[in-house]
Formats: C-alpha cells, structure tokens, sequence
C-alpha cells in the first residue's frame, strides 16, 4: 500500500473521492487514510460490495490455503483456460456472484477468463489477500464513506459493509434490491446516481 500510496504522491493526485469495487474498497479505504485533498480533509471512499472482513468459519482458513496453492501451481491457469466454452463458464461465475449481465457484459467476462495471464494475476491476487492489516484501522478512519451493497451478492454479504459501517465513524450504507456482486455493472445508472447526488450532499 506504500507503494500505492508514493506513486499517488508522486504524480500529485489529491482525489476528492475513491470509488473501489469489492477488495478495491479496501484499497480505498487504506488510501484515504495517507492521502488528503487540498483543504486536508481525507477523500471520500465509496465502496460497492466492499470486501472488508476475513471468511468466516472453516472458509477462513481454507480459502487463502487454497487461492495460494493454486497460485503456486503454474498448470492452474492453463488448466482453467483450456476448452471453448469460455462463455458458457462467464455466465457460471457471474451467476455464483449474484449478479446477472446481459450477452455483452458476458463476452466481456469470457474473454477475461481465457487470458491466461490475467487468471494468473488474479489468482496472484487472492492468494496475497489480507484484509487483517486494516481492520484495526477502522475506527480510526475518519473519511467520509458511502457502502453500497447489492441486495441479492452472494460473492461478499451485504452484512459485511453494514457490519464496517457501525466501525467507520463516518460512514452511511446504502443497499440496492434486485442486484449482485457486480451491481455497478448490472445497473450502472443507478449506481453513479447514487454516488454523484452522495458527492455532492458532502
């Protein structure tokens, strides 16, 4: 996050707003704990599904198990990349998500999941997933924080954010009936209405 944060510095961005979808909001959140605008208020964070709890039960300690060995097995990515009914596997994993897109958002997803170098990444990602770091830091994050949460997530709970909402001194949920996990994907009109009349109420 360091890093993150220096080359922001570096390129002298001071955001009004960060908007992070899922472990992006996390992200966010941490950023909003270094960075500051010019008037040396935080920026606003903006969460949708945001990720910020571990899993729980046996989950919690199986998953990152398994998100690492699968990311150490150089065969993983190659084995998921291989057939022809990418598209097909798409609309599986958007549907175990909660969220439903239409034949072009699903194209999309397709051709994302049989680039093998981005399921690499990806799973590079998951495997280096720890949210144990921030979560102390949440009382103490003074940003002013909007979570928005689709209704019908399955991938993160909406209880999550409201769960972080009770810890974030400043911070306001918002839950959307009928969406996903990829809830600004599935509506995003709704999604940046929501977000802009936010901004501008601050």
């Amino acid at each position: 996050m360091t890093r993150k944060y220096n080359f922001c510095a570096g390129q002298g961005w001071q955001p009004h707003a960060i908007i992070g979808q899922s472990a992006g909001a996390a992200l966010a959140l941490d950023l909003a704990r270094h960075m500051a605008r010019p008037d040396g208020t935080p920026p606003d964070v903006i969460g949708i599904n945001a990720a910020l709890d571990r899993f729980e039960g046996v989950a919690g300690w199986l998953f990152p198990v398994l998100a690492k060995v699968l990311a150490l097995n150089p065969l993983t990515a190659t084995a998921f990349t291989l057939g022809r009914n990418h598209s097909g596997r798409a609309r599986r994993l958007i549907e175990s998500t909660g969220s439903t897109l239409d034949e072009a958002g699903l194209a999309y997803y397709a051709r994302l999941i049989s680039d093998r170098s981005h399921v690499e990444a990806t799973l590079q990602m998951m495997a280096q997933w720890d949210i144990d770091a921030l979560l102390p830091h949440l009382p103490r994050i003074t940003a002013r924080c909007l979570l928005i949460t689709g209704a019908r997530d399955i991938a993160v709970s909406p209880d999550v954010s409201e769960r972080a909402a009770r810890l974030l001194p400043n911070a306001e949920t918002h839950r959307i009936d009928g969406l996903g996990h990829l809830a600004h994907e599935e509506d995003p009109a709704a999604v940046l209405d929501l977000i802009t009349d936010w901004v501008a109420r601050g």
